[in-house]
């Protein structure tokens, strides 16, 4: 007995060794130096809210959001493909436990009569089986912590939809209000321009005017009005997009109102907090310990089996102390010979990691570089529009002055056109201006993550 207590003890003693390298985040690309090329000031930084798009104060758009996040398919698999990681995770973990099963049977026999003999024979049998393979080199707990890691990647990969669904619903309701103010502007245009049509007629029909005017005001009419088609077609594409993003087809709504202060006061964790970046990393920590598992390979296999029961001949004498019976029996596996299977398993697992731990880098990488092209975009197209807002206040003043001059006859009608044009123009430029502030600043969002940090799921 005190035999078999030493052999436990022993077990149980080198179970508690794990081979294989243990994870250790790579070294590259520090905080420091991301910090540096994003030109950030605060590395502290404020907490990016998950619900971001909320500093838009439209309610339509929260609406859209809060059905997608809810109906979405994509969003439905993500949580089918999480709900499937954490059973993998469990079945891991019990993988390296002691397992236990209830067994019954009952045999009878009947040997043929040219063996020499005739022997009937009832046999039955009850009891309990037990199995427990020892983890010695810490195989299976390198598996879990494999298990684990590919839990999180899955948990990084949901919000990582949960991201681009955000982001694309908001970009194509902003397509869609852009579309519908350029819509907006044209309509108003067509009906000003009809006006200045039916004056140019009656100027030529009283012979104030010649044939060239009368064309140009038609002309500018029918120009207009060619546009309008492609901007409803527009509408519609964008309205048809938003229902399959969300089942559910959007409203109007009053203007954006946006506080862009302090948006990019950011820490520089944030990059590798993005579900992407954390993704890319949580697979390269499975694939570490891969490696352990592998190398864990290598070494003996311990496990020990047991059984405890009733055995008999008859079925009435089973449940009694005769009938006791009992057995354990420890197996030791050495691996001796696989023609380097092992081996090169091991180096195969290595090479691996060598490789996601290149793919991690570059997720950081495009991940500080988009956030630098957002920054980039969402300055300089509020620059753009600042001069855009001023261009088209400078504009609308020239056209009521030049329409005013042209209804006293103290200019030709091309002069009041090219002004007419030129408003249209500007009115056109300042709404796409307006649209592409609010979806650069939704690919900002987007490219810092959409606030969606590490979380237990």
């Amino acid at each position: 007995m005190r035999k078999n207590n030493l052999f436990l003890f022993s077990a149980f003693i080198l179970a508690s060794c794990t081979v294989g390298p243990d994870y250790r985040a790579p070294g590259f690309l520090p905080e420091k130096q991301i910090a540096a090329s994003l030109e950030l000031n605060n590395t502290a930084g404020r907490i990016i809210p998950s619900d971001w798009y909320r500093q838009f104060n439209d309610q339509t758009l929260n609406y859209l959001i809060a059905c997608g996040l809810r109906d979405s398919p994509n969003v439905a698999a993500a949580v089918r493909r999480l709900r499937e990681a954490r059973a993998g995770l469990n079945i891991a973990r019990a993988g390296y436990l002691p397992v236990l099963n209830a067994s019954g049977a009952y045999k009878y026999d009947k040997p043929g009569k040219n063996i020499g003999y005739e022997l009937k024979n009832n046999y039955y049998q009850a009891g309990l089986d037990a199995s427990w393979e020892l983890d010695i080199w810490g195989g299976g707990r390198r598996q879990s912590e494999a298990a684990q890691a590919l839990f999180k990647a899955a948990a990084a990969d949901l919000d990582n939809v949960r991201v681009t669904l955000v982001a694309e619903i908001a970009d194509t309701y902003i397509g869609l209000r852009t579309a519908q103010e350029q819509l907006r502007i044209s309509r108003e245009n067509l009906k000003l321009q009809r006006d200045i049509a039916g004056l140019v007629a009656e100027k030529y029909r009283a012979g104030l005017t010649d044939d060239i005017a009368l064309n140009q005001a038609n002309y500018a009419v029918e120009t207009t009005q060619s546009l309008i088609p492609a901007l409803e077609q527009q509408v519609s594409a964008s309205s048809n997009a938003l229902a399959i993003l969300t089942g559910v087809l959007p409203g109007r709504s009053g203007c954006f109102d946006f506080d862009g202060d302090g948006m990019f006061d950011i820490p520089a964790r944030v990059v590798r907090a993005r579900p992407d970046v954390r993704a890319a990393e949580q697979q390269l920590i499975a694939q570490n310990a891969k490696i352990g598992q592998a190398v864990a390979s290598l070494f003996p296999d311990i496990s020990i089996s047991a059984m405890f029961g009733y055995q008999s001949i008859r079925g009435t004498q089973l449940f009694t102390p005769r009938s006791e019976a009992f057995s354990w029996s420890p197996a030791l596996t050495l691996p001796v010979f696989h023609w380097g299977e092992l081996v090169n398993n091991v180096e195969l697992q290595k090479e691996t990691k060598a490789e996601y731990v290149e793919l991690y880098k570059q997720s950081v990488l495009t991940a500080v570089g988009e956030i630098k092209d957002s920054m980039s975009a969402v300055q300089n197209e509020y620059r753009k529009n600042r001069a855009d807002y001023k261009a088209e206040e400078d504009m609308r003043r020239v056209h009521e002055y030049t329409l005013a001059k042209y209804r006293q006859g103290l200019i030709s009608f091309s002069d009041m056109l090219d002004a007419e044009q030129r408003l249209l123009n500007a009115q056109n430029e300042l709404a796409a201006s307006n649209g592409a502030i609010y979806r650069n600043i939704i690919a900002y969002y987007k490219a810092v993550g959409g606030g969606f940090e590490p979380a237990l799921y």
